[in-house]
């Protein structure tokens, strides 16, 4: 264990596990640790627990500081971490608690296809996908945006695109927020922000984002899968993005501007990554206006994506959408901060939930989980590593009274990126995916040992602590058939 922890580290239960406040002078809250013994036993070295408890020490945070079992070194906050802030309390935001790929996230549109469908033309999909949807570093997207035009869509989010013909009206309905963070403002975004993104918007990007063909490979809970329309066998498209350069510029200016900020408003932090601002001061809704700007921008970037993935099938099988029935289940972000109501000692609170690395989890009856699924939760959607598995959950009650309506975002990494490129030397990372059964595509050698599957833990371990926990309930494992990557 991180020898700062040893004997400090208390577990709770089956799945949890508490950094106690009385570890360090400084910290209001709880640490919060989603974890079995096996995940626990990955987890035990990473600084990211030092992470945990220095989230514990920002002004306002409400019941603990807490992270998922995907739980890795981040920026300021570990990716995995949520906290919660109350304004009222001298809560603050932080863009270490959102990240430098702001509204980085996923979404999954099934198919009427069946893997005996795909597979015949399944090489010639993925490299007409490879061709399609623009993807690695410094690619151009296929849609170009006016400097006015990019504000409009940072302002209105994927309606905006959707009303130009890149979707349906229907994809609205099944995004988080409908595609669009209020209070967005783009006139807080930088000119070399704008300068970055202009050329990105419908582009995958690099690292870990990705594109993936999936066949429904098992169903667990058959009544939420069927209000979905997943069934086994089905053959499915996940696309992982986000806010691209924008975003990252939009971070990075971010972090400049309120460097000097804490001292201003007298907050003492153990980290400068978690530079921050009280939530309603004008830093904070400087910081808020631009983030929401870069959210919707990422979204867009999404809703463009699935468009051309769509084009892409089209072309594939000669068939026209009623025919295909891609239709989108949803689409969740990972990295965002956003006001939401909780029951703060019997009283209900807007608080600014920070999520790094995790999922929104909302369960059956929240007033924000689009009508089709309000009797089953709002899907959750968990990507995996490119040979194993990726995930369908649904969000559980346990999730808004524990942790802050939300669940883990992925298999969470084991290995940085220098260590796999390591590690995969002398092997070929795309043979040894052909051999598990995957087609894959990338810009350069790279991309593929970097995101080799061991440099991740095992998402199936992951998604059975959220699910054994009470978060979110599993739904779908999905099986990877094809991937592109940057």
């Amino acid at each position: 264990m991180n020898k700062r922890f040893e004997g400090t580290i208390q577990r709770i239960d089956k799945y949890r596990w508490r950094i106690p406040k009385a570890h360090r002078s400084d910290m209001r809250v709880d640490g919060i640790v989603y974890a079995d013994d096996a995940l626990m036993d990955l987890i035990r070295n990473d600084y990211a627990l030092e992470q945990v408890a220095n989230v514990a020490t920002l002004p306002g945070i409400v019941r603990h500081s807490l992270a998922m079992p995907d739980i890795h070194l981040g920026y300021g906050f570990c990716i995995g971490g949520v906290a919660a802030t109350d304004p009222q309390e001298g809560g603050v935001i932080s863009p270490g608690g959102v990240g430098y790929d702001i509204n980085c996230g996923v979404r999954l549109i099934r198919s009427d296809l069946t893997e005996k469908d795909a597979k015949p033309r399944l090489t010639v999909l993925i490299d007409t996908l490879f061709q399609t949807v623009p993807c690695g570093v410094g690619q151009r997207g296929r849609v170009k945006f006016s400097r006015k035009e990019l504000k409009h869509l940072m302002a209105a989010g994927s309606r905006y695109v959707v009303e130009r013909g890149f979707g349906v009206a229907g994809d609205l309905e099944v995004t988080e927020g409908g595609g669009c963070l209020a209070g967005a403002q783009p006139d807080l975004v930088s000119d070399r922000a704008i300068e970055r993104g202009a050329e990105q918007c419908g582009t995958l990007g690099s690292g870990n984002h990705f594109l993936e063909v999936q066949v429904v490979d098992e169903v667990f809970d058959q009544t939420a899968a069927r209000v979905m329309g997943l069934e086994k066998g089905l053959v499915c498209v996940m696309i992982h993005s986000g806010s691209r350069g924008l975003g990252y510029q939009v971070c990075d200016d971010s972090l400049k501007q309120l460097r000097d900020v804490p001292r201003k408003y007298g907050i003492e932090l153990p980290d400068r990554q978690l530079v921050c601002a009280p939530v309603d001061s004008n830093e904070g809704r400087h910081y808020q206006g631009a983030m929401g700007a870069a959210a919707n921008f990422a979204w867009c970037n999404r809703q463009i994506m699935t468009h051309l993935a769509r084009q892409a099938f089209e072309s594939v099988f000669d068939l026209r959408p009623p025919q295909l029935g891609m239709r989108l289940i949803y689409d969740v972000a990972h990295n965002i901060a956003k006001m939401e109501p909780y029951d703060v000692g019997g009283r209900s609170k807007q608080l600014c939930v920070h999520r790094k690395g995790a999922t929104r989890a909302f369960p059956p009856g929240h007033a924000e989980v689009p009508a089709k699924y309000r009797h089953i939760g709002q899907p959750v959607l968990i990507p995996g590593d490119m040979g194993r598995a990726s995930w369908v959950l649904v969000g559980q009650q346990g999730s808004m009274t524990d942790t802050f309506g939300s669940s883990c975002h992925g298999a969470g990494r084991v290995m940085s990126r220098t260590a796999a490129v390591r590690s995969a030397k002398g092997r070929s990372i795309r043979q040894e995916l052909a051999d598990r059964g995957v087609i894959a595509r990338a810009r350069g050698r790279r991309g593929l040992d970097e995101e080799q599957p061991d440099a991740y833990k095992n998402v199936n371990d992951v998604v059975g602590v959220v699910d054994g926990a009470g978060i979110s309930k599993r739904v779908c494992r999905m099986r990877p058939i094809g991937v592109i990557k940057g």
